[in-house]
């Protein structure tokens, strides 16, 4: 039950933000079997958020004899023949075997291509996770924005592109910030082009999917100054405090926000007075200390009965916002009257 949907491979972490740059390709440099495990996931996985599209994937396609005497000649192959194409920039990911073998990718990557090409490292024999690569790659893209001047929107840093709600949750977030008169500047790095990049120091604040891109946070407030909200807002009194806190680094009187946004939960609850007192167990396997927290303070607003192991199994998930908490206690009444 150890289990964790921050796990597995950095390479997969790592092109799920670059695969999200629609002109530019990802280059896996390694065997060919690495780019086409992680473009069957990724394409499996846009269709299942209603995304009709491909990744734009290179291999380099290594061999026994690359492995054996080097990939640099492979490499340099193949960023030239990615250059030759219409896009605005080539990110090179490296795999366990270069790591291993000791290709110099940095240097390939420091030639005269004519676009820019960026060295992601994404090699994790040696224990990075799927969430080292993530952070490695947003770090990665966000050194090749320069200084801009500050406007008065808000940074999403850091969505998790694989998650079936990734478009619901970012549209809670960005309703929120509507309700304090903030616009979103951009969503780094989701559907995106190359030139968007240069407007990352532009933003008032940053504010991260989850606590786990504290590093990169960390990393844009060095670059730009740019102050970070550290995590989405979670369940009810998650979603007021979220409010709060962006209020107050923004220097806005969140208050009325703050209030209107309580009196939307009280209407969302009250329409779910049918749930009250049934016994029921949470089933907060999987969903994280965010989800757990959520969960247990909703019962306790609803007056669900703790079943001591006897009842109806609810669904736990990290909800995000007040939508998301709605999202949930529909599935929650579908548990309890099914």
């Amino acid at each position: 039950m150890n289990s964790s949907r921050l796990g597995g491979c950095t390479l997969t972490g790592a092109l799920s933000v670059t695969s999200h740059v629609s002109d530019a390709v990802s280059i896996v440099h390694g065997p060919k079997g690495c780019t086409h495990h992680n473009f069957s996931l990724l394409h499996a996985t846009w269709l299942d958020n209603g995304q009709v599209m491909a990744p734009d994937l290179f291999s380099t396609g290594l061999r026994e004899n690359d492995i054996v005497f080097g990939g640099e000649k492979a490499l340099e192959r193949a960023v030239a023949k990615a250059a030759d194409r219409d896009v605005h920039a080539i990110f090179v990911l490296s795999t366990c075997i270069v790591d291993t073998i000791g290709d110099d990718v940095d240097a390939v990557c420091a030639g005269d291509y004519g676009i820019p090409v960026v060295h992601v490292p994404t090699a994790g024999f040696l224990g990075g996770t799927f969430q080292d690569g993530l952070n490695n790659a947003l770090i990665a893209l966000a050194g090749t924005a320069g200084p801009c001047p500050e406007g008065r929107g808000v940074n999403i840093i850091g969505e998790m592109n694989l998650e079936y709600e990734v478009g619901a949750n970012y549209a809670e977030v960005s309703r929120l910030l509507s309700g304090l008169g903030l616009a979103v500047n951009l969503r780094f790095v989701h559907a995106i082009t190359y030139e968007k990049f240069s407007l990352l120091g532009a933003a008032r604040l940053n504010i991260l999917r989850n606590p786990s891109l504290v590093p990169v946070g960390e990393y844009l407030q060095k670059r730009f100054g740019t102050p970070f909200i550290a995590s989405f807002p979670h369940g009810l009194s998650g979603t007021l405090s979220f409010i709060r806190s962006v209020a107050d680094a923004c220097g806005i009187d969140g208050a009325c926000a703050a209030d209107r946004e309580k009196a939307l939960q009280d209407e969302m609850i009250a329409s779910f007075s049918d749930l009250r007192g049934f016994p029921v167990v949470l089933d907060t396997t999987l969903p994280g200390q965010e989800g757990t927290g959520t969960a247990e303070e909703l019962a306790g607003v609803l007056g669900l009965s703790p079943g001591n192991g006897c009842g109806r199994v609810l669904p736990v998930s990290p909800a995000v916002g007040t939508a998301g908490t709605r999202r949930m206690l529909h599935r929650w009444r579908r548990a309890i009257h099914a």
